[in-house]
């Protein structure tokens, strides 16, 4: 496959840039001693939100479990009343997300959509016929969150029994009035919205979706939805042996009397500073295949390219919301010191971790990064030599060796 591999070095001051359940720094044993370490999902989430801010056109999917928000907002602007607009669209999230027991107006996961594909799912639902409509509306009468809440491990019943059961019943003009089952009303959605999902979303990728279609979706409930990310991504690596710190502070009452001694707050928090090697490559044959971005044209693939490739190098994790970095107590935002851009014309993206495996000591006067990227570039040679990368090679270039804007030009010409 026809591949872009990024291999960036980049140091980062005092930072807890991803953070463990027990809010410490996260780690991980390589070559037998502990590194810092920087999930890919961390790394992911920072890169698609400043992706967003360079081409929101383009990188506008949305991860969220407030899934029947989104939908009922669009059917209330095409006429349909707030309470059927939000039937409608729980009973749509609840055949991709399932409804959350203990909040109905969410899905237990979640989910990744674009604006655009938003607005399909509402029209799927604007077009049912009123009839199909009713059954929503009766079965989410009838249904309680503790039945939603049930596992579905229970025997299967026999539906055509059950049926003629029913249909028995009715004929000797008893009325039937059976709470609906989780089961039943998983059957109901499926069958309602199973081939008209599959039917809007056939023809090809959706243009606003470019983010979709680079870092993938997963939907267990109709895999025609499920998407096969473009881009990979490593856990980031530091090059060298770290131990979490402790740091201890204190917080000043400004309001004690000054006779008063003590600290208004006292508390720990934990810390590391580390350069880390990162990895990312995008497989550019699946990005522009029909499944991905085939819909678009050369010129905005490579738009999306180049808007990812700068995500990639700017973006820190804690730039967003969830402020996971640290960033006002301890402001790591840093830039790439190194990086090596490769386009390769086939083969497997290979990374070059493996140069840091006897981790760098930094005890020479020299620093850690210094050695880290003469340690980088040696790994690399060596690989070249003895697996003969460098006969795949279409192009390769270097920052600081080349700005940003030469770097980025030279391995965009080869997205296609």
């Amino acid at each position: 496959m026809k591949h872009l591999e990024l291999h960036i070095l980049q140091s980062f001051p005092v930072a807890c840039l991803n953070r463990d359940d027990l809010n410490s720094p996260k780690t991980a044993i390589f070559g037998g001693v502990q590194h810092a370490r920087v999930s890919s999902q961390s790394w992911k989430r920072a890169i698609r939100e400043k992706a967003s801010e360079l081409l929101p056109a383009y990188f506008a999917g949305k991860r969220s479990r407030l899934f029947i928000k989104a939908v009922s907002e669009r059917l209330q602007a095409r006429g349909v009343n707030q309470v059927q607009a939000e039937m409608l669209s729980k009973a749509i999230a609840h055949y991709l997300g399932k409804l959350d027991p203990k909040d109905d107006n969410k899905v237990k996961t979640l989910m990744f959509l674009s604006p655009f594909e938003f607005d399909k799912l509402a029209e799927i639902l604007l077009v049912l016929p009123e009839e199909k409509k009713g059954e929503i509306y009766k079965a989410l009468e009838n249904i309680s969150p503790e039945e939603l809440e049930k596992e579905d491990t229970e025997e299967v019943v026999d539906d055509i029994e059950d049926e003629k059961a029913d249909s028995a019943q009715q004929k000797r003009g008893k009325k039937i009035s059976k709470p609906m089952t989780a089961k039943q009303f998983a059957k109901l959605v499926s069958k309602l919205f199973k081939m008209p999902i599959k039917n809007a979303f056939k023809d090809s990728f959706v243009k606003d979706a470019a983010d979709i279609a680079l870092f993938g979706r997963m939907v267990a409930n109709d895999h025609s939805l499920t998407v096969e990310g473009a881009a990979m991504f490593s856990h980031a690596l530091s090059t060298h042996k770290v131990d979490n710190e402790l740091d201890f502070f204190a917080a000043v009452d400004d309001l004690q009397p000054i006779d008063d001694s003590g600290a208004g707050h006292t508390s720990t928090l934990e810390f590391n500073s580390a350069t880390y090697y990162r990895f990312t490559a995008i497989n550019l044959d699946m990005l522009k295949d029909e499944e991905h971005l085939a819909i678009l044209s050369l010129q905005e693939r490579q738009q999306i390219v180049r808007a990812f490739i700068k995500a990639t190098l700017e973006a820190v994790p804690g730039m967003g919301k969830n402020n996971a970095g640290r960033r006002t107590s301890m402001n790591a935002f840093t830039r790439p010191s190194y990086v090596l851009g490769v386009v390769r014309s086939t083969g497997h993206p290979v990374q070059l971790v493996n140069a840091f495996e006897k981790p760098v000591w930094g005890g020479n006067g020299k620093g850690l990064l210094e050695t880290s990227i003469k340690l980088l570039k040696e790994e690399y040679e060596r690989l070249n030599t003895t697996w003969g990368l460098q006969a795949e090679e279409l192009a390769s270039a270097v920052i600081p060796d080349k700005p940003l804007e030469q770097f980025l030009n030279e391995v965009i010409n080869h997205v296609e």
